[in-house]
């Protein structure tokens, strides 16, 4: 149960709308609901602001169906990430409203069009790293945020990154997507006075260790205000990203 859902149940029992007993009912569901395989969290989006996700990979079709149902009975812009076109399909045969983003293998069920506050850029060093960088600015998307894409602007070519310099400025707070050396965040990091947040990827050659290297490269950065989190892990940095984001909104 989102805090929308919750405030307008208590109005209505202000309004005698409900009953005590049908408001009892409702919140017998909180704070979470068993499945047997997955217990939902309904509480997180008060507690944290967002919905729980759905991680797809690891479960079964059913299992991911059955999540996004009860997800999507209680929240708008439930994300599943990892997702296939076959869980897609599998989704909407369900009767649930939902849209697929198949560069970044997300889907997002019971979308709710609104407009983005703040700005929140997301840059990848190549081509190779848009899927990572796509799951990235889908999340940050679905959770309410404006978001700009800059992409293939790696140190290969500084002159491309340099090009985008006033729009990187204008953010609140830049995602940096990265395989190979990893060094892009460094980069971007030395030119902006705002936080960034560094996503290593597995694209690379052999010694590149499946993204091990980009990672070591960017916890060493030498450019303050760099953050890291895990390989190809671009819904985590959405998240982040979101908070910040958010939190700046507030304020200003």
């Amino acid at each position: 149960m989102d805090e929308e859902r919750l405030r307008r149940l208590i109005d209505a029992l202000q309004r005698g709308e409900v009953t005590a007993a049908e408001a009892l009912a409702e919140l017998r569901r909180l704070p979470f609901a068993d499945l047997g395989f997955a217990k939902i969290d309904h509480h997180r989006a008060l507690r944290t602001g967002s919905a729980e996700a759905v991680f797809c990979q690891g479960k079964t079709v059913e299992q991911v169906v059955a999540i996004a149902e009860r997800l999507a009975h209680a929240h708008k812009n439930v994300l599943a990430t990892r997702a296939t076109q076959e869980i897609f399909v599998a989704i909407q045969a369900a009767g649930l409203p939902a849209e697929y983003h198949a560069k970044a293998r997300v889907v997002v069920v019971n979308p709710k069009p609104q407009e983005g506050v703040g700005l929140i850029a997301v840059l990848s060093a190549g081509t190779a790293d848009q899927a990572v960088a796509e799951e990235a600015a889908v999340t940050c998307e679905a959770l309410g945020n404006r978001v700009e894409r800059i992409y293939d602007v790696g140190v290969a070519g500084l002159h491309r990154v340099l090009e985008h310099y006033p729009l990187m400025q204008e953010a609140n707070v830049i995602i940096v997507v990265a395989g190979m050396d990893g060094a892009l965040p460094s980069v971007v990091g030395g030119l902006v006075d705002r936080p960034v947040i560094a996503v290593p990827t597995s694209v690379g050659y052999g010694a590149s260790l499946g993204g091990i290297a980009a990672l070591l490269a960017m916890l060493n950065s030498c450019a303050p205000g760099v953050s890291v989190v895990n390989i190809d892990n671009g819904f985590g940095a959405a998240q982040q990203a979101n908070l910040i984001n958010k939190l700046i909104a507030k304020i200003r």
